[in-house]
């Protein structure tokens, strides 16, 4: 418990030291940028003063599960050119930019006010779908199951709540038909109520009736790789908090 008090004032202190040097800089810089004005021609003035301190960086920072996943589905919903996509819950972006090339049903359970040509945006609940069985050719559910059952964005609070999700995802996809599948891959664990990490062997056995096409692993470190494509099991059950890319076809 001491150490871990001590390594929490440490992270203290370390943030707040670097707000500090931060906002010297802002002054620095704000100073230099009003010196830098024509001054017979002020185009604008000052109004609002927005303090963003943390964007001074050496390279863009970029979330490494969310900009590899949705980079991956897209390329493979490209290769499988389906009529139509459908997607359930994924990051809405991914949605959003398919469906300039293919038309996309979004599904979510909080459904999305968003209005697009080629897409379609419809409330839905992954314990119970509103599609017929063997119907879909097409679908995506990213970064999604690992929360369903905790309650986090008001669902119903079930412990085994991803396993029937699951049931319904393999319920609705067609024979021979395409589902991606994103979760967290490695040393399983549930941090609630946040989400849940599963082992590869896990989510491959809750697929048993679907082909593997494809896994591609997005590893914790970037020292590791971006997107490793067809990476070893082994690799992903090395991993704290890796994301596994699955590409299933219904047998």
């Amino acid at each position: 418990m001491e150490r871990i008090i001590k390594n929490t004032f440490t992270r203290f202190i370390y943030r707040n030291l670097k707000l500090i040097t931060n906002y010297f800089r802002y002054l620095r810089d704000k100073k230099q940028f009003v010196a830098s004005q024509n001054a017979t021609n002020k185009r604008f003035e000052i109004k609002d003063e927005i303090k963003c301190l943390d964007d001074k960086t050496s390279g863009t920072p970029f979330d490494r599960h969310y900009t590899y996943h949705t980079a991956w589905a897209a390329r493979i919903v490209k290769q499988i050119n389906p009529e139509v996509h459908y997607d359930i819950s994924s990051l809405l972006y991914f949605s959003t930019l398919i469906s300039a090339f293919i038309p996309v049903k979004f599904y979510d359970y909080r459904p999305a006010k968003v209005e697009l040509s080629g897409l379609s945006s419809n409330k839905g609940d992954l314990n119970a779908l509103p599609f017929e069985t063997n119907s879909i050719h097409s679908l995506s559910c990213m970064h999604t199951i690992e929360h369903i059952g905790l309650g986090r964005y008001g669902d119903k609070i079930d412990y085994d709540g991803d396993l029937k999700a699951i049931t319904e995802l393999k319920r609705v996809v067609a024979p021979k038909g395409n589902l991606l599948f994103v979760t967290p891959i490695g040393m399983p664990k549930l941090q609630y109520n946040a989400h849940r990490v599963y082992s590869y062997n896990q989510i491959v056995s809750y697929f048993s009736e679907f082909e593997l096409k494809e896994f591609s692993l997005i590893p914790d470190s970037e020292e590791q790789g971006g997107l490793i494509k067809n990476a070893k099991p082994e690799i992903a059950d090395q991993q704290n908090y890796g994301c596994g890319c699955f590409w299933f076809v219904k047998k």
